[in-house]
């Protein structure tokens, strides 16, 4: 009776994981489904890496703060940030700025950070998507992500325009919605 319990037990643990398209596992509860004008992007949480982060960003989510935040700072080739609701990458949410955690995850190409101030404990609702390599930040932003299905999409978001170093986009992009995986089945 014992190892039938466990053969369900195993049974809805594997029927709770999904697979991306790289062939690995993704756990629903730390899975973002980022809804953009061009598609479906799915985003990959690390708990392990930055759980204060990783735990914000869901709450946020959970309370549909994201949804309909536009990108406010979007420069071709480095990122796009978004998660101000004043659209003027000053504002954040009404909860207490977070302390840094910093590791030594690399920012390639679709990897989540936390956006902040010249104060490393700053971080509280604004988030950025690497285009590529971003190297240069480095143990000076905190990862809690990274984009594990949908980077095409992400690469349409619209851009400032060439040459403008502020990122400031006009008419900019929305985030369409931001649901966590494990909330959306």
């Amino acid at each position: 009776m014992k190892s039938l319990f466990s053969l369900i037990a195993i049974g809805l643990l594997a029927m709770s994981i999904q697979t991306n398209e790289a062939g690995a596992q993704s756990d629903p509860e730390n899975t973002l489904v980022l809804e953009l004008k061009d598609g479906s992007v799915r985003i990959e949480m690390l708990p392990d890496l930055a759980p204060a982060h990783v735990e914000r960003i869901k709450t946020l989510t959970r309370q549909g703060f994201y949804d309909g935040i536009v990108f406010h700072r979007v420069i071709d080739g480095f990122m796009a940030q978004t998660g101000d609701p004043t659209g003027t990458g000053r504002g954040g949410s009404d909860l207490p700025d977070l302390p840094a955690e910093f590791s030594a995850e690399p920012f390639e190409r679709g990897v989540m950070g936390m956006a902040r101030s010249q104060n490393p404990n700053s971080a509280n609702s604004q988030f950025f998507i690497t285009f590529a390599s971003a190297r240069f930040l480095d143990r000076q932003y905190t990862v809690w992500g990274r984009v594990i299905e949908g980077m095409e999409y992400v690469d349409m978001i619209k851009k400032a325009p060439p040459g403008d170093q502020s990122g400031t986009v006009r008419g900019p992009d929305k985030i369409i919605s931001l649901k966590v995986e494990a909330d959306v089945k």
